[in-house]
């Protein structure tokens, strides 16, 4: 790609851009929102005389010709009219330049700060601090003691995610289960140029089929994802998904709550896999979830051998890409998950980034990836719901930040209004654990929502039975009366019903074990309820509402404190895009902002936390 090109899409991020001299380049789309945003004047003064630029996106396409000081602007809508227009350009009109690159020697003389908070906010403007004050601009007179650079959203975190995704920003929505993370969540994002995963946990494997197909065509070809749940009661669900996924041209999936890799993430990661010249080719990316160094590590270095070889005998892999798929890491990003809400370790992620950043090193040092041109990234995730978070996570050298709770709470989530309101009530510490439906017999648990529900305690009381005792009917009459009453609201034998029916219609395994095994039976039954729990919060059922089982960190506490009395305090105004863009704009500026005070500057309280930004 040309520099030129990538001048271009630093600003201009369409899915193609074509110049008449032949150059061109692909980016993330987003062009309708980059001309609203800076116009097309900067465009056409990037061109020679003669020469012609096209940019195109889904159902639009913008084609710029320079003529003189002047261009000629066509506009063609795919399913409205088309324009054009006549440009007269300002003979000193600046072109657009790459991220990072700054003229100095040209730049104009810098003018006196009236206003250091508003100064600090405009992104775009590059401060003198001097001797004299401050000023903006890089041509201040006086003793230079510190430059504030230009920030944008796309100078977080690493440059190789961007390019390797095809995103704008350094940001991943991450897969709430339940379809939580919807449809709608991921278009949003992807149109803006950032990658989110659709929430596929706990889902009938018909409905995320529906996803699958819905988002490949709402998103033509933008940024997308799916979640892979490690699933140890049911193996046989994880490897249909993965067909699923294979089936449906996925690209990009979130492999979460994984103690030890399964052949199903082996096989989606090195399918189609492939040389191109010397280049290692894999198609399908995973970003896997992890709090601990000993998970991180397998995902980090290449699949195991023994695995590889039950592929190979599968027929699933020839040995040629046997050989290839050995010099490759399972995932190139992997998220340090921190005090998050579902499943999680509680782990602080200060504790967390550092460590997982230096296994990074040391393994890309043992396999010799940088030799192979492969980037492993460490991202960072938990507890981020506030500039200052965001910020802070960057700072600890995270490659890409991911967000989880705050999106709950968003006008695109897959959920009630009831579980939203809850959310957007929610403080730092009303967060509690309770057992994990997908893990109840293993004794994992999941961290949610404890302010307005008893979930917790409730499911929780229903572990301690299961671990007291061997069947339902060894649970002693005061304890089943209670249970039924206060928990199920039905008879454990009604439960039992509509669970045999369930695994019946599901996995008759599941239903013939239950049958000679008392203990199994009373797991399933069991857990009736802690499926429903989830269910009822995204359906919002009234009723229901002390039983929500709603995934929850800190995160949502923080973010509902940073927005309180601002714009985006009410719910409907918390769209996806805009949280997540908030979010990371308040970080740039705390990234000016920290090179303001490094040059002795008193800051602002209006900036140091920055509120909410709002797009123009």
């Amino acid at each position: 790609m040309s520099d030129r090109i990538a001048a271009i899409l630093s600003r201009y991020p369409a899915t193609s851009v074509v110049l008449s001299t032949g150059e061109q380049g692909t980016g993330p789309g987003g062009l309708v929102e980059a001309v609203d945003a800076h116009g097309v004047g900067p465009l056409a003064a990037m061109l020679a005389d003669g020469e012609e630029l096209c940019l195109d996106d889904p159902g639009v396409r913008l084609v710029i010709r320079r003529e003189g000081h002047g261009a000629s602007v066509r506009v063609q809508w795919q399913d409205g009219p088309s324009f054009e227009e006549r440009l007269e350009l300002p003979e000193a009109m600046p072109a657009p330049a790459p991220d990072g690159a700054r003229d100095a020697a040209s730049a104009p003389a810098a003018r006196p700060v009236d206003d250091l908070a508003a100064a600090l906010l405009d992104l775009e403007q590059p401060l003198a601090i001097t001797d004299r004050g401050v000023f903006l601009g890089t041509r201040a007179p006086g003793s230079l003691r510190g430059l504030v650079p230009p920030v944008s959203i796309a100078d977080l975190g690493a440059a190789s995610f961007r390019r390797d995704h095809g995103v704008a920003a350094a940001l991943v929505a991450g897969a709430m289960a339940g379809g939580i993370a919807s449809v709608d969540l991921v278009v949003a994002m992807s149109r803006a140029g950032m990658l989110a995963f659709f929430g596929s946990g706990g889902l009938p494997l018909d409905q995320v089929e529906r996803a699958v197909a819905e988002v490949r065509e709402r998103v033509a070809g933008g940024p997308a994802g799916f979640n892979l749940l490690h699933n140890p009661m049911e193996p046989a669900v994880e490897e249909r998904t993965v067909d699923l996924y294979l089936a449906g041209g996925v690209r990009h999936v979130s492999a979460s709550a994984y103690m030890r890799l399964t052949p199903a993430v082996v096989r989606y990661r090195t399918h189609g896999i492939h040389l191109e010249g010397d280049r290692i080719v894999a198609p399908n990316r995973v970003f896997a979830k992890v709090s601990r160094p000993e998970v991180a590590e397998q995902f980090m270095r290449p699949p195991p051998e023994a695995i590889l070889a039950e592929l190979v005998a599968a027929g699933v892999l020839t040995p040629e890409q046997r050989r290839l798929a050995a010099r490759i890491p399972v995932a190139e990003d992997v998220t340090v998950e921190g005090d998050s809400g579902g499943h999680t370790d509680r782990r602080p992620l200060v504790a967390m980034v550092p460590v997982i950043r230096r296994l990074r090193d040391r393994i890309v040092a043992e396999e010799g990836y940088a030799d192979r041109g492969i980037a492993l990234r460490v991202g960072a995730a938990g507890g981020l719901g506030d500039p200052a978070s965001v910020h802070a996570a960057f700072a600890l050298g995270a490659d890409y930040v991911l967000t989880g709770s705050v999106n709950q709470c968003t006008v695109e989530a897959g959920t009630s209004d009831l579980a939203r309101e809850l959310l957007a009530r929610a403080g730092i510490a009303d967060c509690t654990t309770g057992p994990a439906p997908d893990m109840f017999e293993m004794g994992a648990e999941v961290q949610v929502l404890g302010r307005g529900s008893m979930y917790a305690q409730r499911a929780g009381r229903l572990y301690e039975l299961y671990r007291r005792y061997d069947s339902l009917d060894a649970i002693p009459a005061p304890d089943r009366a209670r249970i039924e009453k206060q928990i199920f609201r039905r008879s454990l034998d009604e439960v039992w019903a509509d669970t045999a029916e369930f695994w019946r219609q599901r996995d008759p395994a599941e239903l013939a074990r239950a049958e000679a095994d008392p203990h199994h039976k009373m797991a399933l039954t069991f857990r009736w309820y802690l499926g429903m729990t989830s269910r009822w919060a995204r359906t919002g059922e009234p009723d229901r509402k002390r039983d929500f089982q709603i995934w929850c960190g800190p995160a949502m506490g923080l973010f509902n404190d940073w927005v309180a009395g601002t714009w985006l305090e009410p719910l409907p105004a918390r769209g996806v895009v805009a949280v997540n863009r908030a979010l990371l704009h308040g970080a740039a500026v705390l990234r000016r902002v920290d090179a303001a005070r490094a040059a002795g500057l008193d800051i602002p309280r209006q900036v140091d936390p920055p509120g909410p930004w709002r797009a123009p």
